[in-house]
């Protein structure tokens, strides 16, 4: 049986999802480890330990454990500030391997992860594939002096690439970055999306959904769900909002679900705060409504409610809640950016607008809201879109298709080098004789 390592330095599948380091991520490593031991292997995910509660080992599900590794405080530490602790984070991996076992691969989750991978490798000889999940020179292209990485990423990615096996783009776009500001071979990537989970997201009657939320049948409600960043540009779901509610007739709600709590409080969560203050300011503060962070068991309910889902990010490398979304018949709204490019199908499963644009949005909101049987076509092609092409079943079959194929030509090449060793030893004793 195959043994496989996932690194996931910030992100456990343990965390609580909503906050600032607590995402895409997090469902990601979770989710494909999950779906690999379905597939029959036994799969590790190391991540940082970041609480004095949590034990080495902690089992996850059937065949998937999550080993907390020490590294700096076992406290919370933002992820911007983590790289200092990353050697000993990988020394302790290696003690971890010693003691237990190697891996067969490992596939590392992120830049730091990688860094990590990269250390191993040199001491074990394991090989190992990445996915990045955000890229340091389009985050720095994007959000400038906003982000607080060290300048130093840029070379440890470049050292990444250079020695990963194979790297897992998530979208075309994905791809394009990394041949454009990396020099990556085109040879060494393979596109494999992010996904969702069926048996936890599927399409339940809005008026059932509505209800379980406290809202009424007939309520009609746009969506925001996600983490509460600056660059998810939630102030552009809310000003586009405020643009649609000037030309449109009728009781909708913008429903803008996420945070640190599950209570909104723009003290543990700023941006609640600033969009707060925006709604204020577009004097649409009736018609908005916060409601914290959500449980993963709730999201169905959510995205079931919405007549439409909207997220207007400017950066953004993937984007799994428009999946989501779509998997509860929910028709998306979304910035032509990133992955979002890649899983809405324009004017088929929604619409892609510019990012950083509420004009465009209250178009588009304006134009659904005036035409129901556009709004239900798109409701069903979403859910056909998303089940054909987005299990996290189907992505992970993906994903481990890629590890044979990785497996295959380590174990190729450590054969060529036995044989070559061997046959030069052959060579010299015939020429001493």
């Amino acid at each position: 049986m195959k043994r496989i390592a996932l690194i996931s330095e910030h992100a456990s599948p343990l965390a609580v999802l909503g906050g600032t380091d607590s995402g895409g991520q997090n469902i990601y490593v979770g989710q494909v480890a999950k779906h690999l031991a379905l597939l029959g292997y036994k799969v590790d995910v190391f991540t940082r330990k970041d609480s004095e509660s949590l034990p080495e080992t902690v089992p996850y599900e059937d065949g998937v454990r999550v080993i907390n590794i020490t590294a700096g405080p076992a406290a919370y530490i933002r992820k911007e500030d983590m790289l200092p602790y990353m050697y000993e984070f990988a020394d302790h991996v290696a003690e971890f391997i010693r003691f237990h076992g190697t891996y067969d691969i490992i596939h590392a989750n992120f830049w730091m992860s990688g860094l990590v991978a990269v250390l191993i490798k040199r001491q074990f000889n394991i090989p190992f594939v990445i996915t990045f999940h955000a890229l340091g020179r389009v985050r720095r292209f994007y959000q400038k002096e906003a982000d607080e990485f060290p300048d130093i990423r840029l070379d440890i990615e470049d050292l990444i690439i250079s020695h990963a096996d194979r790297i897992i783009a998530e979208c075309v776009q994905d791809k394009d970055d990394l041949c454009t500001h990396y020099n990556t071979p085109e040879g060494k990537i393979a596109i494999i999306p992010c996904g969702y989970d069926p048996q936890e997201l599927w399409p339940i009657k809005k008026a059932a959904a509505r209800a379980v939320l406290g809202f009424a049948g007939e309520q009609k409600i746009v969506l925001q769900l996600g983490r509460m960043v600056p660059r998810k540009g939630i102030d552009t779901a809310v000003r586009g909002f405020s643009r649609f509610l000037q030309r449109h007739e009728g009781d909708v709600t913008l429903v803008i679900v996420g945070g640190a709590s599950e209570i909104p409080d723009p003290v543990l969560t700023p941006e609640i705060g600033r969009l707060q203050n925006i709604a204020r300011e577009e004097g649409i503060t009736e018609h908005v409504v916060f409601r914290g962070r959500a449980g993963r068991s709730d999201l169905k309910y959510y995205y079931s409610a919405a007549d439409v889902f909207v997220t207007t990010p400017w950066y953004e490398p993937f984007g799994i809640t428009p999946l989501e979304a779509m998997a509860c018949g929910a028709p998306v709204i979304g910035s032509r950016v990133g992955g979002i490019k890649s899983s809405v199908v324009d004017g088929e499963t929604g619409y892609l607008i510019p990012p950083r644009n509420p004009v465009h949005l209250a178009d588009r909101l304006r134009y659904l809201y005036a035409h129901p049987d556009v709004l239900q076509t798109m409701s069903c092609r979403s859910v056909k879109r998303v089940r054909e092409n987005f299990t996290w079943e189907i992505v992970t079959k993906a994903v481990a298709a890629l590890y044979r194929d990785v497996i295959a030509v380590h174990l190729n090449s450590q054969t060529a080098v036995i044989s070559s060793i061997a046959s030069n030893s052959i060579v010299s004793q015939a020429n001493d004789k």
